[in-house]
């Protein structure tokens, strides 16, 4: 049997952890210093890239600015006020695409027109309309727009196979990347107006379960929204798989083929929750969104409301409500929104220590080649050693911000800044 070749084909990886596999990476780059090749990326994403079979896919927006009409309009739809219309950013239209790119060379194989949307939703000027991050798998692409749209293309021609749209209201553009299961495209579709978790078949597009949130406290649409990826906790001696959707308020596990809910956790009054979820030591550990921010570790063996039985720990200072946490055998890493780095004994919750990083944050850490890497909107890529004291490798300034979360294999980094894409290594 011959193995299967590594990849980078999820957000966060093939695990979905922010690990890389292989060595050799580059620890000191500036400017042109160690980059293979630097491919201009048209548009506006902040999609990460992914990478299999030798080819690099990333999804991308053509905005055309609204005309003042256009605007009005759009505005008054959403039901947004000029005092909340300052943080949002809006399109009169908006292209939305797939890149296919060599990954040895940066050349362009393929740009792909997947749809066109009139008159779109505003979002936070934060983000962008290509946020959710495309998965590849068994030779197909998976590109996800949220309320917009989800594709399958043919990996190698390009060609779109299906296209399935669930519509709701994201308030502040789509985030949450879609997964896959087995047979099927998990997708988490937490809305202002309704809150779900979708599946449909990865061969037809076509629905297989749905299944509703929890009931949510807040009054709000507002407070119900959350942009979170799910996960897999791989069953053990038996057990089957679980599969772990965070979003406002509840922390849920159920079962991937079917839907149906396993436990849940009440969490608080945390919304637009946004990392991605990482699992270890018999713990889900889960950022808890925006409102105060805090990072609890959640044992996964429970059944029913665990709330008050199966929560390990909780922390509550400098975490963070967009880039993910970060787990390396013992430890657990986080970096605020802010640059505030710590380091949190992933058994007990103990912090090992606290510093602060030049920057502000969106992307979540990487781990790769034995380093860690925080990649900062200003362009500042900071490398520190892991380990219960803080000390820092090298910090890099690559010129241009970042938004999106890094790609690495076998001893390259694929950063992706606010204009192009980034091959770095020796």
């Amino acid at each position: 049997m011959v193995a299967a070749s590594p990849s980078w084909n999820e957000f966060r990886g093939s695990k979905g952890d922010g690990h890389a596999e292989g060595s050799g990476y580059l620890t000191e780059f500036s400017g042109e210093n160690g980059v293979k090749w630097s491919a201009p990326i048209p548009g506006k994403g902040w999609s990460s890239p992914v990478i299999a079979d030798g080819r690099i896919w990333l999804t991308t927006a053509l905005e055309r600015a609204a005309t003042e009409a256009e605007r009005q309009a759009s505005l008054e739809k959403a039901k947004i006020d000029e005092r909340e219309a300052r943080q949002k950013q809006v399109a009169g239209k908006v292209q939305l695409q797939a890149i296919c790119l060599d990954q040895a060379s940066g050349k362009v194989l393929h740009v792909i027109e997947l749809a066109k949307v009139m008159g779109p939703e505003p979002i936070h000027n934060l983000n962008s309309y290509a946020s959710p991050t495309a998965v590849l798998d068994g030779g197909k692409v998976y590109c996800h727009f949220g309320t917009f749209g989800t594709f399958c293309l043919d990996g190698k021609t390009g060609e779109k196979l299906w296209d399935t749209q669930f519509k709701i209201h994201h308030s502040v553009g789509p985030g949450s990347s879609p997964f896959i299961y087995k047979d099927l495209v998990i997708l988490i579709c937490d809305g202002t107006d309704q809150q779900f978790v979708a599946a449909v078949d990865k061969n037809t597009g076509k629905t297989v379960w749905k299944s509703d949130r929890p009931p949510l406290r807040a009054a709000r649409g507002e407070m119900k929204k959350a942009y979170s990826t799910p996960v897999v906790v791989p069953g053990e001696n038996g057990k089957p798989d679980q599969l772990i959707c965070m979003g406002s308020q509840w922390l849920v596990s159920c079962d991937p083929l079917t839907g149906k809910e396993n436990w849940r956790c009440d969490h608080g009054s945390g919304f637009s929750v946004v990392p991605r979820p990482v699992v270890g030591h018999g713990n889900v550990y889960v950022c808890t969104g925006f409102g105060k921010p805090q990072l609890w570790a959640v044992r996964h063996d429970g059944s029913g409301d665990v709330s008050k039985s199966h929560v390990s720990w909780t922390t509550t200072k400098r975490i963070p409500a967009k880039p993910s946490p970060l787990l390396i055998g013992d430890e657990i890493y986080v970096i605020s929104d802010g640059g505030i780095a710590s380091c949190f004994d992933a058994r007990t919750g103990d912090m090992h220590w606290v510093e602060r990083v030049s920057g502000n944050y969106s992307a979540s850490p990487l781990y790769a080649g034995g380093k860690i890497y925080f990649c900062s909107q200003e362009g500042q890529v900071t490398v520190i050693e892991p380990g219960t004291e803080y000390k820092v490798v090298s910090e890099n300034d690559m010129g241009v911000g970042m938004m999106a979360s890094p790609a690495a294999l076998d001893g390259d980094l694929y950063i992706r800044t606010e204009t192009h894409l980034l091959r770095v290594g020796g």
